[in-house]
């Protein structure tokens, strides 16, 4: 069998059981059968057990001996058109129809003339505005944006659109992405802002304000945190759908700025910096709704942070998703929210909790009795103040069992997220990179290709991948020149040597550095979810609440 290593790096478009269901107008139970019945289905060439990807090409030929499925439609036809000539980079082909959309014939489509008949063709019996609409919500739901920035989830937006009510005229998401949650949450406002740290994103959202019936928009390009495109803005209401796990978000040159009203966040709570970002943003009486990973409500790192919003009366409610929600992965999230106290809303005295955890993914998001409670503020405040709603309605209700359970879960699926992050790596020559041809980062910071702070390297060009340079930069060698006398990393700009290959090559080996990294997160996350699985288990069997597996269950 071919290698998948080698399968990889084709440039055939891949594609879900979930696409291929809508290429064939069958269910995608009808493709779950085919896979288990037909011994020559397409074996999947990239992707998780849970959400295998296969070669497009291969699904063709399969559907065609099998005569399978319908002829494609005029849609699916284009689908595939803008599959084959950008590939992953779908933003940039959604983009081109846009602008065609937009301008007519004056729409780049770099001489594709195919491209350009289809949207034709396809505009002839339906609005601008409702073909851009399907061809986002396939990207939503296609393989290349699995784990990928810019993408909010249509069950995550729904999420926020609930809790956030309707009574905000201006609304602002500074990680705007594509613009699907700025675009669902402020269909009733007056004026939206948006902004992105990829200027594609940005361009392909700016596009699709202009096709949809949406009130005033702008959105721009930019870094949030480093480069705030609306500083005097108040919103009424602010969302966002933050990166996270993102360690150069620009700390050490924003010590000093004023958005930190709770207390400087440390590099390993980005996602706090966002939080008082959004925060900073929002007009008295004004709310905040952000999605946060799990581990944030219990961090150590971020406890002082925690404290201060509760003591000041701002985190009004805490709600825990189910997992799935997020694009990107399995796991469940937290969506905070907050508010500004004015005339009319004062700071409150007690923070109402929600687990819905257990929930299916489209069940109502009211939450059933015994799923929230209301936890006075002053309770909140101790050595730790975890936010997590599960830990106050089980303590409350004094259901350790329930409790346990979610947390044993929760860490049994880390452990299989864990086992996927681990890159497959194949036995190399044998010999030494570093002894090759390099190029120090002094060189580089000169040409002015990358930017470096204390422990990082970014590049500020299309020649370099950033996650390539970062993970060379761990290595053993540059690890002994920017390790200093107290164990502290810190770039060394003068020293550090980075191999010399092509961008092809480095984004293979960036992808791979970029796994390492999150495995190695996630791991820090584990280490603490199981400390607190152990003291919950300590806690309910010696209070009664939790019972010793019996003989017949001991190893489960």
């Amino acid at each position: 069998m071919e290698d998948d290593t080698a399968r990889l790096a084709t440039t055939e478009p891949l594609v879900t059981a979930a696409e291929i269901a809508r290429l064939t107008g069958v269910t995608r139970a009808a493709v779950s059968n085919w896979r288990r019945r037909h011994e020559d289905f397409p074996t999947p060439v990239a992707g998780g057990a849970g959400s295998p990807l296969y070669s497009l090409p291969e699904v063709r030929s399969w559907l065609e001996n099998q005569s399978k499925g319908k002829e494609a439609s005029t849609e699916v036809r284009l689908w595939e058109r803008l599959r084959t000539v950008y590939g992953d980079d779908m933003v940039r082909g959604l983009t081109e129809v846009a602008e065609t959309l937009v301008q007519g014939d004056r729409g780049r489509h770099n001489g594709d003339d195919a491209l350009r008949s289809l949207v034709a063709e396809l505009t002839a019996d339906r609005s601008p505005a409702e073909l851009l609409a399907g061809l986002t919500a396939r990207y939503v739901d296609s393989s290349g944006r699995a784990g990928s920035d810019g993408i909010t989830s249509q069950r995550l937006t729904q999420a926020i659109t609930y809790f956030a009510g309707d009574e905000a005229r201006t609304v602002l998401d500074p990680a705007c992405g594509i613009g699907s949650l700025l675009f669902a949450v402020g269909g009733r406002a007056d004026t939206l802002y948006g902004q992105d740290v990829d200027p594609a994103n940005a361009r392909f959202a700016g596009l699709r304000a202009g096709l949809m019936d949406l009130p005033d928009t702008t959105v721009r390009a930019g870094d949030s945190l480093r480069d705030d495109q609306y500083r005097d803005l108040r919103a009424e209401l602010v969302v966002c759908e933050p990166p996270v796990g993102i360690a150069d978000w620009g700390r050490e040159d924003l010590l000093l700025d004023p958005r930190w009203e709770f207390g400087i966040p440390s590099r390993a709570e980005s996602e706090l910096a966002w939080l008082q970002h959004s925060y900073f943003h929002t007009a008295p009486g004004g709310q905040v709704l952000i999605v946060m990973p799990t581990s944030v409500a219990y961090r150590k790192a971020g406890r002082r942070i925690r404290a201060e919003v509760v003591r000041r009366g701002l985190l009004t409610h805490v709600v825990a998703l189910p997992p799935g929600m997020a694009a990107s992965h399995a796991l469940s999230v937290h969506l905070w929210v907050l508010r500004r106290p004015s005339d009319t809303h004062q700071a409150v005295e007690s923070v109402r909790m929600t687990d819905l955890t257990g929930n299916a993914l489209d069940a109502s998001f009211e939450p059933q009795p015994g799923q929230s409670t209301e936890v006075p503020r002053i309770e909140l405040l101790d050595d730790t103040v975890d936010l997590t709603p599960a830990t106050h309605i089980a303590a409350r209700l004094t259901d350790y069992a329930a409790q346990y359970t979610a947390v044993r879960a929760d860490i049994g699926a880390r452990l299989a997220q864990l086992q996927g992050l681990l890159p497959t790596l194949s036995e190399g020559s044998g010999g030494h990179l570093q002894d090759g041809a390099v190029v120090s980062l002094s060189e580089l910071s000169r040409a002015g290709l990358i930017r470096t702070s204390e422990d990082a390297a970014v590049s500020t060009s299309d020649q370099l991948d950033t996650d390539y340079l970062n993970g060379f930069l761990r290595s053993p060698a540059n690890n002994r020149r920017s390790t200093t006398a107290s164990g502290t990393f810190r770039t060394d700009t003068r020293g550090a040597r980075i191999p010399r290959m092509g961008i092809e090559d480095q984004r293979r080996y960036g992808a791979a550095f970029r796994s390492l990294v999150e495995f190695e997160r996630l791991m820090r996350d584990l280490t603490e979810l199981g400390e607190r699985a152990a003291t919950l288990a300590r806690d309910g069997l010696t209070g009664g609440a939790l019972l010793p597996p019996s003989d017949n269950d001991a190893g489960s």
